[in-house]
C-alpha cells in the first residue's frame, strides 16, 4: 500500500499540473470503483481544482462548490498521468479523470477490487474519513507518546493503526522499527520514556529522508515506481538479505497478507521471533537464536 512519502509524491506531482484546472469528465472503467452516490459524479465536471490534500492514505481534489473526490489506492492501486483522453488501460484501469492538460488514470493490479473513489460534500463530511492518527512528521514528543500509550499493542501494529500514527504502513513501519533498533513485537504499555523518544526521532528521520528520496526530481516528473519494496530499504521486503548494519540475515513474520521484517541483531537481542505458521510446523526445531539459524545455514544471509 502507498505510504505517507508516495502519497506526498503523488500530492506533489498532482499539485503542479491540477491546481487551477478545470475537471472536464471523470470516465469510470469499472462501476465498482465509485462507492458513493449523492452528490452524483457527474456534479464535479467542469468544476475547477482548487488544491489537492492527503486524509492518512487518502488523496483528496478539492474542487469549486465545496466538492472534493477521494482517492483511497489501498494495496495496488496506483496513478497514471497520460494524455488528455488517453484510453483506460484493459482490465487495469479504474477510471480517468480528463483534464484540458492531461489524463489522470487510477489503475489497480489486483483481482481484489479494493481502491476507491468517493465524491464528498462539505468540510465536515470530509472530516469524517480522518481516523485521528498523528502526523508523525509534525507530531511533538508528547502526542507521538501520548498515542503510542493510548492502547496496548506490539509496536509494530501501533505503528500501522491509522486511528493512533498516521500515513505509515507495513513498509514504513519496519524501516522505523530498525531505524529505533526497536522490536516490532515489543508492547507499547512496557516502553521506557527513552524508547519512545528514540522511536519518535527515528520515525520522522525515516519518513523525512523517504520523502525527499522520492519527491520529483524536476518540473514534469510524475511518480512511475511507487512500490513497497525498494533496494534501499534496511529490511522491509529483504528476508534473508543482511542486514546493512551488522551483516546478520534479515528474519520476517507473516501474518495472512501481512509480512513484518526485522534484524534480530539490531532489534531482539539476537532473538528470533516465531513466525505462527512455522513455528507450529517445527515445533521444538525453531531457531531461537541468531546463532541456531546461522547453523540452520538454509536459514541464512543470502549471498
Amino acid at each position: 500500500m502507498p505510504e505517507l512519502p508516495d502519497i506526498l509524491a503523488y500530492q506533489s506531482a498532482l499539485a503542479t499540473r491540477l491546481v487551477g484546472q478545470p475537471l472536464l469528465a471523470v470516465r469510470l472503467g469499472s462501476p465498482f470503483v465509485l462507492r458513493s452516490v449523492a452528490p452524483p459524479l457527474a456534479e464535479c465536471h467542469n468544476r475547477e481544482v482548487l488544491g489537492i490534500r492527503r486524509i492518512g492514505k487518502r488523496l483528496v481534489l478539492d474542487l469549486q462548490g465545496d466538492l472534493h473526490l477521494v482517492v483511497h489506492l489501498m494495496i495496488a492501486g496506483r496513478l497514471k498521468w497520460l494524455p488528455t483522453g488517453a484510453k483506460l488501460p484493459g482490465k487495469l484501469g479504474l477510471c480517468a479523470f480528463d483534464f484540458p492538460t492531461g489524463t489522470l488514470v487510477l489503475t489497480e493490479a489486483s483481482g481484489k477490487k479494493r481502491a476507491s473513489l468517493h465524491v464528498i460534500q462539505g468540510e465536515a463530511a470530509l472530516a469524517a474519513l480522518d481516523r485521528g492518527g498523528v502526523d508523525v512528521l509534525h507530531a511533538s514528543l508528547a502526542d507521538f507518546t501520548d498515542a503510542l500509550r493510548r492502547e496496548n499493542h506490539t509496536l509494530k501494529r501501533s505503528l500501522t493503526d491509522p486511528r493512533l500514527i498516521d500515513g505509515v504502513g507495513n513498509a514504513y513501519s519496519d524501516e522505523i522499527l530498525h531505524r529505533a533498533r526497536l522490536s516490532p513485537m515489543q508492547l507499547t504499555a512496557k516502553m521506557t520514556d527513552a524508547q519512545i523518544a528514540q522511536l519518535h526521532a527515528a520515525a520522522q528521520a525515516v519518513l523525512t529522508e523517504w520523502i525527499a528520496r522520492l519527491a520529483p526530481k524536476k518540473d514534469g516528473d510524475f511518480p512511475k515506481e511507487v512500490t513497497a519494496f525498494r533496494p534501499e530499504m534496511a529490511v522491509h521486503g529483504r528476508f534473508r538479505l543482511p542486514c546493512p548494519d551488522c551483516g546478520t540475515a534479515v528474519q520476517r513474520i507473516v501474518h495472512g497478507e501481512q509480512e513484518c521484517n526485522y534484524c534480530p541483531r539490531c532489534q531482539t537481542d539476537g532473538r528470533v521471533l516465531a513466525d505462527r505458521a512455522l513455528s507450529k510446523l517445527l515445533h521444538g526445531d525453531w531457531p531461537k537464536r541468531v546463532e541456531d539459524l546461522e547453523e540452520l545455514g538454509a536459514l541464512g544471509v543470502k549471498k
